[in-house]
């Protein structure tokens, strides 16, 4: 499959079956996450990978009751140890993003979650005050096929030399 073809087809999946993440299918999607670009290579990121039923279970009230948070085989959240680092969010982004798209080769499905009480997913997963939560990412196998979305048209987006 090309990277545009990844790219395309991949989709936030909402539903997953219950099938345990092999350990090299996860470490080769957090294999994509480490070898990611960051402003000036700084790798501003620390990823837990949170594998306990009872405790993704525990976390879907964090996350909004979102109940797919517990289907999913693992839960990732995306932190950022030194929080006042200007370029966190985006290049936490760009990790998120590249373990999405190794997630869709390997047969996975995977889903966004921006909508978390971060005080609460500190607690439950313990991590320190002084790290920034920046986002959660849902892994596993889909149950679902995802919601094909409307795109616009570059036409729409894009323009060349000056912003029209």
């Amino acid at each position: 499959m090309s990277i545009m073809d990844t790219i395309k087809n991949r989709r936030s999946i909402r539903q997953y079956r219950p099938d345990a993440i092999p350990d090299d299918t996860l470490e080769r999607v957090l294999e994509a996450a480490r070898v990611a670009p960051s402003a000036g290579n700084h790798q501003p990121w620390k990823f837990v990978v949170v594998k306990d039923p009872v405790l993704r279970q525990k976390l879907v009230a964090a996350c909004r009751n979102q109940k797919f948070v517990a289907d999913a085989g693992v839960l990732i959240v995306a932190c950022a140890p030194e929080a006042d680092r200007r370029w966190n969010h985006v290049d936490c982004a760009i990790a998120v993003d590249h373990m999405t798209l190794v997630a869709h080769e390997e047969g996975l499905g995977t889903c966004w979650i921006g909508a978390f009480e971060e005080d609460e997913v500190r607690r439950l997963v313990q991590i320190p005050d002084s790290v920034e939560i920046v986002i959660l990412l849902t892994l596993g196998y889909p149950a679902e096929e995802g919601r094909v979305r409307d795109r616009k048209p570059l036409a729409e987006i894009v323009c060349y030399d000056t912003y029209q």
